[in-house]
């Protein structure tokens, strides 16, 4: 019997809704619904069991992810990367645990690897109670560092896509400090996630410790490669800032959620929402000054939560501003919010 996704496949949907009901307390049932069938039809077409392996341990491993950050929806997140093999000794270990301590009184939790190093630094300055690690299974230096061990916000994955994941979807900023290929792997992958509109934009502070180099070299090179030779936009560059201080790295984070809170789409069309209202004089230089992002014809204007926003209510009270955004030019984006958490 060849399934489908619409309701054309009788006994089996039958079968199906039967199921959802008697688990009792099923939500958006609609879509747990094409989960069970993308299951069946997976088992019908794929009979390699390694494909079928990953999948259900995709499946599994994205569903303990939800349930483990569920709970803390609301609690901004700051997802921290860096090397695993940063001694203690190291000025920019204590850099990092400082960091952690400081988001941790900002009201903020910390999201690191859950190994060493960096990681272990910022988990001591936050506290287990405001940490969470999301570890991964590796023949060599990823064991739980001794913060996170037997903390219920420890995750260990199988797999790195799945991790990844979890480091950028729960995240509401994103720091790094210097490490190897993996600290620069994540740094490529947020950036290109930023850059592409597939994650919205977030503060991405890269911490250099005074004097450090690290990311200046780094920054060098795309202004001298990938900026001269066209490869990305001037406005790319707006998507990250540098700093060399644990103060202005927490700077960072609290300036970009001074007024703006988040956003999200409706229909096509971009609705940010805000802490406190914007006065008109303001949406006008917003109009001007970022004009040539908008659709042709396009607008910014103030506005009421709508009402396909009701599936968020503890959101509804926000005042928001309807941009009419062409969804390209996220660089420039990104200096929309700066210029809204303007006085």
């Amino acid at each position: 019997m060849e399934l489908h996704f619409t309701k054309t496949n009788g006994v089996v949907d039958e079968a199906i809704d039967r199921l959802i009901e008697l688990s009792d307390e099923v939500r958006r049932p609609e879509i747990v619904r094409e989960m069970i069938l993308a299951a069946l039809k997976a088992g019908q077409e794929d009979d390699e069991r390694a494909d079928l392996k990953l999948m259900n341990s995709t499946l599994k491993e994205m569903r303990f992810t939800a349930k483990v950050f569920g709970p803390y929806r609301r609690v901004r997140k700051v997802t921290v990367f860096g090397s695993a093999r940063t001694c203690p000794d190291e000025p920019v270990y204590e850099m990092a645990r400082q960091f952690g301590k400081k988001l941790a009184e900002a009201g903020h939790m910390v999201i690191t690897g859950g190994g060493g190093g960096i990681m272990q630094a910022v988990n001591e300055g936050a506290g287990p109670e405001h940490s969470f690690g999301v570890n991964i299974r590796l023949p060599f230096e990823q064991r739980p560092n001794p913060v996170l061990v037997g903390n219920p916000r420890l995750i260990t994955y199988k797999y790195f896509f799945n991790r990844k994941v979890a480091f950028l979807k729960e995240a509401h900023a994103v720091a790094l400090f210097p490490g190897g290929f993996g600290t620069l792997d994540e740094a490529m992958e947020t950036l290109t996630l930023v850059q592409t509109g597939k994650r919205d934009p977030l503060p991405l502070v890269l911490v250099d410790e005074p004097g450090g180099t690290y990311w200046i070299k780094w920054i060098r090179f795309f202004q001298e490669e990938l900026l001269a030779q066209g490869y990305i936009d001037k406005s790319d560059l707006a998507l990250f800032q540098r700093v060399d201080s644990v103060d202005a790295a927490v700077a960072c984070i609290a300036r970009f959620y001074r007024r703006y809170h988040s956003m999200r789409y409706v229909n096509g069309q971009l609705v940010i929402r805000l802490a406190s209202p914007l006065d008109p004089a303001k949406i006008k230089e917003l109009k001007e000054r970022f004009n040539d992002i908008l659709l042709p014809g396009g607008d910014i204007v103030p506005s009421a939560a709508l009402a396909e926003e009701a599936d968020d209510p503890e959101l509804l009270h926000l005042p928001r501003l309807l941009v009419d955004f062409n969804r390209r030019d996220l660089g420039r984006l990104r200096g929309l919010v700066e210029v809204i958490n303007e006085d």
